[in-house]
C-alpha cells in the first residue's frame, strides 16, 4: 500500500472529509487531494501532524509498519476484572453509551 492509499484510507476511517483534514492540518484541501493521488507527498512536519490527527504512526504512514495500532477496548479499560477484548456485539452498546454521556457532557470531549 503506498502513502497515498494510507492517507486516504486513515482519513476515511476517521470519517473526514478531505476538507475536513486539510482544516485540521492547515493545508488546502487540495494538497490533501494531491496527496492522496500520490501526486506529491507531505512534509516530515506534515506527516507528524497527519499521523497525530489521524490516530496512525508515522511509520503506519510510510510503510514501516502494516497495520494500524490496536486501539481495541478491553474489559481492564473498563475495570473489569476479564481478560481479553471487548466483544464486537457489545462495542455498539458502549459506543451508544460514550456517545449519549458526550452529548450532555460535550465540554469533556477533546476538541483540537
Amino acid at each position: 500500500m503506498t502513502l497515498a492509499e494510507r492517507i486516504k484510507d486513515a482519513r476515511i476511517a476517521k470519517h473526514y472529509t478531505q476538507k475536513d483534514l486539510a482544516k485540521l492540518i492547515n493545508v488546502k484541501s487540495t494538497t490533501v487531494s494531491g496527496w492522496e493521488l500520490g501526486r506529491n507527498e507531505p512534509s516530515i512536519e506534515t506527516l507528524k501532524k497527519l499521523a497525530q490527527k489521524l490516530d496512525v504512526s508515522i511509520a503506519y504512514l510510510v510503510g514501516v509498519e502494516d497495520a494500524t495500532e490496536d486501539n481495541a477496548l478491553t474489559w481492564e479499560d473498563l475495570g473489569m476484572p476479564y481478560k481479553g477484548k471487548i466483544p464486537d456485539e457489545l462495542k455498539a452498546t458502549y459506543a451508544d453509551i460514550a456517545k449519549g454521556y458526550f452529548k450532555r457532557h460535550p465540554e469533556y470531549l477533546n476538541k483540537e
